[in-house]
């Protein structure tokens, strides 16, 4: 109960000594300076704004383009519906799907990718069937069904779109490697 008057005291002292810190604080640092765009003959319309060529960097937020502008929204990639199957971009990709799958159901009572990639349909379907991996268990032991692990097709297996790749790859698979070197036995 004594020490309740110097406990205020005390922070009385405080409140002061950080008034006085922010004011001193204030007074010494330099103005900040607003910064224009610089005039222009036309007004910019910001949505038609193009871009500034980055080079070979990824500038994924801006698209190298300056700060003060507004740049269009990338269009987005189209799927395409082709059915020609795309090599692998690394060791061990999941195959891409070579069509669209707009409107497939695929949930925990039904995977409409089955109807076609199943071992039994595919075949019939001229499909590639799904690989016997996905019919097995964590325990490497062999299911009649595709593994619950496997049976969400999309969560690893992904559309092929049109769009343009970010980075360079060079990777090769193991089939076109071992052709080439067919090839320069052969020569």
């Amino acid at each position: 109960m004594r020490q309740k008057p110097l406990i205020v005291v005390l922070a009385l002292v405080v409140l002061v000594a950080a008034a006085i810190g922010f004011a001193v604080g204030r007074k010494s640092s330099p103005e900040p300076r607003v910064v224009s765009a610089p005039p222009t003959t036309s007004p910019a319309i910001a949505s038609t704004a193009e871009p500034v060529p980055a080079g070979d960097q990824i500038d994924a937020i801006r698209r190298g383009a300056p700060v003060n502008q507004e740049i269009a929204a990338p269009l987005m990639a189209r799927v395409e519906n082709a059915d020609i199957k795309r090599v692998r971009a690394y060791p061990m990709q999941p195959p891409t799907i070579p069509h669209s799958i707009d409107n497939y159901q695929i949930d925990k009572n039904s995977n409409r990718c089955l109807l076609c990639h199943a071992r039994a349909n595919a075949d019939k379907f001229q499909a590639p069937p799904v690989s016997v991996t996905h019919y097995m268990d964590r325990n490497d032991q062999f299911l009649a069904t595709i593994s619950p692990r496997r049976y969400f097709c999309n969560q690893c297996h992904v559309v092929q779109t049109d769009a343009k790749p970010l980075v360079a790859n060079n990777f090769k698979d193991i089939d076109s490697i071992l052709s080439e070197e067919q090839d320069k036995k052969a020569n």
